[in-house]
């Protein structure tokens, strides 16, 4: 068992670090335009574009502190890259969120009107232990609860979530004047869940007998659940891929969620010209955006493997760990072997619904002078109020300053991050035409040690070459003859 668990851990972060939702750099821009969808509905409708499309955009951010990528960066060649699983005393995380931007529209259809529409593919994994010590050359379960003192109660949860999803937004200006403007937008998402995933451990005490001279651990007590969705178990190597892809799509289940947001813009007081350009319609001193985003839930059916335990019959010994899960095969040998240590067994069935990363973003956007601007963006997540006996994802953003430098087709970002794991990290990014590139933590690019915490985004959108000067009101135009 326990020399299988490196490889188990390596396996389990690196199916997370992924891809995910959030391009730090466009937060709050009036450029930003269907990407700003993700940050807050609203923002959809102060851009100066008559429509926007991000064909493609995806972007990864992984942070852990349980799996390390060694002698690899971004400038270096991949062969020599190695991992391994992190030894000492702490406790492990692995967070990663995914998103895959496909065609996101957006449509001005007037200067204080927009929607927007698209499809993504989203997920996210959360996983948290309590601390323990772990070196990866541990080979017995003696070794390792030998490593704890035989009396470290062990704890881990894990809650995985990934589904496809398209959505419709709408956005409206509801108050304009002179010196101020405030956009409200809604965007509602049907979902289908393709992979869910649970799991919860609580061990009892682990007591050290020494007997005939030498030390025996027994472990007293355990209960834990572990559960995913049921479309895997359809997946067959003597079924065609086509089949098996037809197979997984059809049993899924449906899933429903909404965000809401405003927008409350602070211009400068100036006497309306009809010389301006057009463009200073959307300019700002101060944008101050609030929102509420993901607002509902994903469903998955329980997989025919799905089981919650609890107790043990009698004294389980550190050699019986040993021996019960030496040669395992798949989850199903996983369940035989574990049935013949516990009290009880019972599979897990009908569907179980995962919350999505339900949060409270609050975003100000300061104009500098010239093309210059500041951005702050505070995400607070609100899924952990559903209580520990929902399951939920959640996000790892917390805190993110951004300056950066930005005209219609240019730009240049500088990402300051402060995440939920209390990591900080520096980024940076471009945009230069149709293309916005960046990453997460500029480590990654010179360090060989960074991987596993830094991360990437690219993103192509396609703008109109001329601005919604066709979209804006005409009552402000002088009469033609």
């Amino acid at each position: 068992m326990f020399k299988t668990l490196p490889f188990l851990m390596g396996l389990l972060v690196a199916q997370t670090m992924v891809i995910a939702q959030n391009y730090h750099a466009v937060n709050g821009s009036s450029y930003a335009g269907s990407l700003g969808i993700g940050n807050n509905p609203a923002s959809i409708v102060n851009t100066p574009f008559a429509w926007d499309v991000t064909i493609f955009g995806v972007q990864g951010k992984p942070a852990t502190n349980a799996v390390g990528v060694y002698n690899y960066s971004l400038l270096s060649s991949p062969a020599n890259s190695a991992w391994k699983v992190e030894g000492g005393y702490f406790g492990r995380f692995a967070q990663a969120n995914a998103n895959v931007n496909l065609l996101n529209t957006r449509i001005a259809l007037k200067r204080r009107a927009a929607i927007a529409f698209g499809a993504n593919f989203r997920s996210y994994t959360n996983l948290n232990t309590n601390p323990y010590a772990f070196q990866d050359t541990l080979k017995t379960a003696q070794a390792f609860l030998m490593m704890n003192g035989g009396n470290t109660k062990f704890k881990a949860d894990l809650i995985s979530s990934s589904w496809l999803e398209f959505f419709a937004s709408y956005g409206q200006t509801i108050l304009d004047d002179d010196h101020r403007r405030l956009n409200a937008g809604v965007t509602m998402r049907l979902s289908r869940g393709l992979s869910g995933a649970h799991t919860k451990l609580a061990t009892g005490q682990v007591e050290m007998l020494v007997e005939n001279g030498k030390n025996v651990f027994v472990l007293r007590d355990a209960t834990a659940r572990y559960g995913y969705s049921a479309n895997f178990d359809g997946w067959k190597d003597e079924k065609s891929t086509g089949q098996n892809i037809r197979d997984f799509a059809n049993t899924t289940e449906g899933g429903v969620s909404f965000d809401v947001g405003v927008e409350y813009l602070i211009k400068e007081y100036l006497p309306y010209d009809f010389n301006d350009d057009e463009e200073r319609y959307y300019d700002y001193d101060w944008k101050i955006g609030i929102s509420l985003m993901d607002i509902g839930f994903n469903q998955y059916k329980h997989s025919l493997n799905s089981r919650t335990i609890s107790g043990l019959k009698g004294e389980l010994r550190d050699v019986d760990l040993d021996e019960k899960f030496k040669n395992i095969e798949g989850i199903k040998g996983f369940n035989d072997s574990l049935q013949t240590i516990v009290s009880s067994m019972a599979r897990l069935s009908g569907n179980f619904m995962v919350l999505n990363p339900t949060r409270l973003v609050v975003n100000v956007d300061r104009y500098l002078f010239d093309a210059f601007y500041v951005n702050a963006d505070i995400s607070i997540n609100l899924s952990p109020l559903a209580g520990d006996k929902r399951l939920y994802v959640k996000e790892t953003n917390l805190l993110a300053v951004t300056p950066r430098w930005e005209t219609r087709s240019l730009g240049v970002y500088l990402p300051m991050m402060y995440n939920t794991e209390r990591q900080f990290r520096v980024g940076g990014a471009i945009k230069a035409g149709p293309l916005l590139l960046g990453i997460h933590n500029w480590g990654t690019l010179f360090a060989k040690n960074k991987m596993h915490n830094g991360g990437g985004y690219i993103a192509f959108i396609v703008r109109p070459g001329s601005n919604s000067r066709n979209k804006r009101d005409k009552m402000l135009d002088c009469p033609t003859n």
